[in-house]
């Protein structure tokens, strides 16, 4: 690659790297990041704020310009050849003459990258990479950065976040009635939008589905070097179109056509590693039963279902869950569910211990009541859990009649209110 074209290039992506306006903080405790020495890796699904988050943090150690070196290898006028990374940090020394700081978006495109990050940590230097390929990101920094990299996992907005992106500010211990209705105005507005910054700030849905796009083609087709497109698309709309849904391999063979069971598990594990969907576990103390029972899947954010799902948009409830599963795992919970003679939605797990039982419904009424509760009580006494939980979208008169030992949690306060992340 021409340098002279490489380094206007880089030239042109620092001045709008280091340009960004609006954002807003994260609910990340950057401290550890910002003091350690290791290589720290930010993934997660494309377009939710890595880059951003990565400015935020260039921002925070108060670097100057000449101490930036900054690249984006998701720039269709870049050509990745061995040499590339060293050819950048050869064309930082020779226009400002000072070791940098690097700040690479979208390393899994260029190959080796691992290798170059090595011997950067070597001689000192910090480094920041994005990424949104699970599987390969995990591959290569366990083949040569083991014990010298810290990973944030990053996700769309939390409901917090997203409120802060649309300067709204609710004191939960002093809602008054108008209050409390424009906050579960803005909550329904979260559980249809999601928490895709881009989505938010535009107010479109369809941006979802440009990102769909993006992820499907460019992250598993032209990554995976995939033939198949049609049949790997159909299983992804299948998909969104059932989170919060029971699915087995048998199923999906059924449903699609797909007649390679190989192929449904290697789809499967390639929607993961792009971050569409994630799969849940029904727990069993016995990992290989973990591993053979049908899980349930989720998606990444709510705006994919709502503007994939054929006619998901009215199921209030599913969505609900997908944006608790989502919140758990923001929050660095292990989570699994219960499905015995009855099911709860999700159990978290610390350490070997169950230690909590989460049932979620967007109204509890006399239709799904038994069902809801047995569930919960069901789990509870499975795993000696003294206190359950409901999450609820708002409270009822069934929600302050529950049984002893189980209680119901307004979505938003939970949201706004549970415990934090943990980095």
């Amino acid at each position: 690659m021409n340098r002279l074209y490489l380094q206007q290039i880089l030239i042109d992506q620092k001045e709008a790297f280091l340009n960004r306006k609006g954002l807003i903080q994260r609910d990340i405790h950057l401290d550890n990041y910002l003091r350690t020495k290791q290589i720290v890796v930010i993934t997660g699904v494309r377009r939710c704020g890595k880059s951003s988050l990565m400015f935020l943090i260039q921002q925070a150690m108060q670097l100057d310009e000449s101490k930036v070196c900054y690249c984006n290898f998701d720039d269709e006028r870049i050509t990745s050849y061995p040499a590339l990374l060293n050819d950048i940090y050869a064309l930082h020394i020779e226009m400002y003459q000072t070791e940098p700081v690097f700040f690479f978006d979208e390393i899994q495109l260029v190959p080796g990258w691992e290798r170059f990050a090595n011997r950067m940590y070597e001689q000192g230097h910090k480094i920041f990479v994005t990424g949104s390929n699970a599987t390969l990101l995990s591959s290569e920094i366990s083949t040569s950065l083991t014990g010298r990299n810290k990973v944030i996992e990053l996700f769309p907005f939390s409901f917090a976040e997203y409120l802060r992106f649309l300067k709204k500010d609710y004191a939960l211990d002093k809602l008054s009635v108008k209050q409390r209705s424009l906050l579960l105005n803005d909550l329904g507005s979260y559980i249809s939008m999601g928490g895709f910054p881009l989505v938010v700030s535009e107010r479109d849905l369809d941006i979802a589905h440009a990102l769909f796009q993006d992820i499907l083609y460019r992250d598993i087709v032209v990554r995976f070097r995939l033939t198949n497109v049609e049949e790997i698309r159909e299983m992804a709309l299948f998909l969104a179109s059932n989170i919060g849904k029971i699915f087995s391999y048998a199923t999906l063979q059924k449903i699609t056509g797909i007649k390679s069971l190989s192929s449904i598990k290697n789809y499967l594990s390639y929607f993961e590693a792009g971050y569409l969907f994630h799969y849940l576990r029904k727990f069993d103390y016995s990992v290989k039963k973990q591993i053979m029972n049908s899980r349930k899947v989720y998606a990444i954010d709510n705006a994919l279902p709502n503007r994939l799902g054929f006619g998901f948009s009215g199921n209030r409830g599913r969505l609900l869950e997908n944006v608790v599963l989502i919140e758990l795992l923001r929050r660095g919970h292990e989570v699994f569910y219960h499905s015995n003679k009855h099911e709860c939605d999700f159990l978290i797990r610390e350490n070997m211990e169950i230690v909590q039982a989460i049932q979620v419904v967007y109204e509890l009424n006399n239709e799904n009541y038994s069902r809801e509760i047995n569930g919960l009580n069901e789990a509870m006494a499975a795993f000696n859990i003294p206190v359950g939980i409901i999450i609820v979208n708002f409270e009822n008169d069934y929600t302050t009649k529950l049984p002893p030992r189980i209680d119901a949690v307004p979505a938003y306060k939970w949201l706004l209110e549970g415990d934090t992340r943990k980095d």
